[in-house]
């Protein structure tokens, strides 16, 4: 089992910045996925960014330029730096953990915090 706890959300102006954490614990493999999703109301959940325990991050375009993920693997935490907020990125951000073993796949997520844009 993997524990995803998170942290950060908040309301913002638009143009504002808000930076999000998620401390994994518990039954971590070294080689892993750690990424962020979003779902506004009435949406999908949708891919945001994403970064392996080693390699390059990837993002969605709508965020390419305004969003960076990062990671520091010894406490197991994956942040998200939202810069330039922009009403539309309002949503609930969930933490994701993946890890990809033979024929089977771990794959966790955080309870959720709220992100909302707006004057």
């Amino acid at each position: 089992q993997v524990q995803l706890v998170e942290s950060g959300g908040g309301l913002v102006q638009p143009g504002g910045s808000l930076r999000l954490s998620c401390a994994a614990s518990g039954s971590i493999f070294a080689i892993n996925v750690m990424g962020w999703y979003r779902q506004a109301p009435g949406n999908q959940r949708e891919l945001v960014a994403t970064i392996p325990s080693t390699g390059r991050a990837n993002y969605v375009d709508s965020v390419k330029g305004r969003f960076t993920i990062s990671r520091d693997n010894a406490k197991n935490t994956v942040y998200l730096q939202m810069n330039s907020l922009k009403p539309e990125d309002t949503a609930v951000y969930y933490c994701n953990y993946k890890h990809y073993g033979f024929r089977s796949l771990d794959d966790y997520w955080g309870q959720g915090t709220q992100v909302t844009v707006s004057l």
